[in-house]
């Protein structure tokens, strides 16, 4: 080998060193010697994973109006709904239907997995359009809740596409037989990403504008209570493992302890990182929507349903 191939060989492997070193990992989150590794790209904005019971990643394309499926076992992305909605967030319940926070007309959709019809649960609250679901979470026994921040769209006609028609942007809670939706947090800027613990106990809100991310008590009707300050960060979209770590996004994605102290930062070379889950059959692959792309990196942490 000559002098300029081995040059070439030696900044190589420095770069491929440089990007694993970024990925800082204080408690062995992120399992070893893993990668980040780009699945595909070519879509406009990627948004909302969510996780079936078959381990495949939903996921919405929000500009071009369509939700995609990632196969963790053939990794191969396969179009699943064309006119989602405009979709962002999404989220399972635990009967197998597909929880969309549907943009087009600010409503929140129920939609078949098989067939991929769509069912609206909610299209206002009070009479009142809301300002745009945003994203989900469903508590394991029963009943949903959802953030409604307000980014105007260009595809929203007359007075809607410029004010909101709610007094605010808040945290809504539908109960389980739908017959029930009420507010339980009306006091933040933006409320954006939002997910909680896997036994119910505990909500996280991330109000990405006020640059925090706030925990609540959730009571047995859905209400919350005991607003804590989690950490000075707000969010995009988020999730959590099995051992309490919640995952945050923004500049690549932030990951805090239970405690609400930093524990691990994974880049990824994109101006903007959306949204995240864990993916595949043993919940050991973190999914992670970023602008135009998605990409995978192996975790020895495991999500949670």
């Amino acid at each position: 080998m000559n002098f300029k191939s081995t040059l070439a060989l030696a900044a190589l492997i420095l770069s491929s060193s440089s990007l694993i070193a970024q990925i800082e990992d204080k408690k062995g989150i992120v399992a070893k010697n893993a990668e980040l590794t780009k699945v595909q790209d070519g879509f406009s904005f990627t948004e909302g994973p969510a996780i079936n019971r078959q381990g495949d990643v939903f996921f919405t394309d929000q500009p071009n109006d369509k939700i995609y499926r990632w196969n963790p076992n053939s990794n191969q992305i396969t179009l699943f709904k064309d006119g989602a909605g405009r979709s962002n967030g999404l989220y399972f319940q635990l009967d197998g239907k597909l929880i969309a926070a549907a943009d087009l007309n600010n409503e929140l959709w129920e939609i078949d997995p098989f067939t991929g019809k769509e069912k609206v649960l909610v299209s206002s609250f009070k009479g009142k359009k809301l300002n745009g679901p945003n994203d989900i979470w469903v508590r394991p026994k029963g009943g949903l809740y959802f953030t409604d921040p307000l980014y105007p769209r260009d595809y929203w006609e007359g007075i809607r596409g410029k004010e909101s028609e709610q007094d605010g942007k808040h945290v809504y809670f539908l109960s389980d037989d739908r017959t029930e939706l009420f507010r339980v947090a009306e006091d933040l800027v933006q409320p954006n990403g939002i997910i909680g613990t896997p036994d119910g106990k505990y909500l996280y809100v991330a109000d990405i504008n006020d640059k925090k991310t706030w925990k609540y008590e959730i009571q047995e009707d859905g209400y919350l209570i005991n607003k804590t300050l989690f950490c000075e960060m707000g969010s995009d979209g988020m999730t959590i493992d099995d051992r309490g770590n919640v995952y945050l996004t923004g500049k690549g994605v932030t990951v805090f302890d239970k405690n609400g102290v930093q524990i691990a930062h994974i880049p990824v070379p994109e101006n903007w990182t959306a949204n995240v889950t864990f993916g595949a059959l043993d919940r050991r692959t973190l999914f992670i929507t970023a602008m135009g792309s998605v990409y995978t990196l192996k975790m020895k942490a495991r999500g949670v349903w």
